[in-house]
């Protein structure tokens, strides 16, 4: 595994593991779609939340500009995807960005919308 893939799958699992401590139910990890990926999936109670997990090596730059339009999008894309296959749809969701400098984290709930 190449540096850059382990330094993701130890912020994803660094993500998970603080989203668990949170509470939240962890449904599903690196969800692969026609168009996208999903990091996580998880239930923060009966919010289904689709959280995209970005590592940074120096300081944490807010959540729209951490995930552009062109990653929203594809983000939309995967959860309408997910949302298809598991044919659910009596939870809310949202969509969540953790962002990782080092060992600190930022949780950014409900980060963007998408219409």
């Amino acid at each position: 595994m190449s540096g850059v893939r382990r330094l993701g799958a130890e912020s994803e699992d660094a993500a998970a593991a603080y989203l668990l401590q949170l509470g939240y139910t962890l449904v599903t990890r690196r969800f692969k779609a026609s168009r996208g990926e999903i990091d996580l999936i998880a239930l923060d109670g009966e919010t289904l939340v689709f959280v995209e997990v970005k590592t940074r090596r120096q300081g944490f730059a807010a959540a729209h500009e951490a995930v552009d339009a062109k990653k929203r999008e594809r983000l939309a894309h995967a959860a309408e995807e997910y949302l298809d296959r598991v044919r659910d749809r009596r939870h809310a969701a949202r969509f969540d960005v953790i962002l990782i400098d080092g060992q600190a984290l930022h949780h950014e709930i409900d980060a963007f919308r998408v219409p």
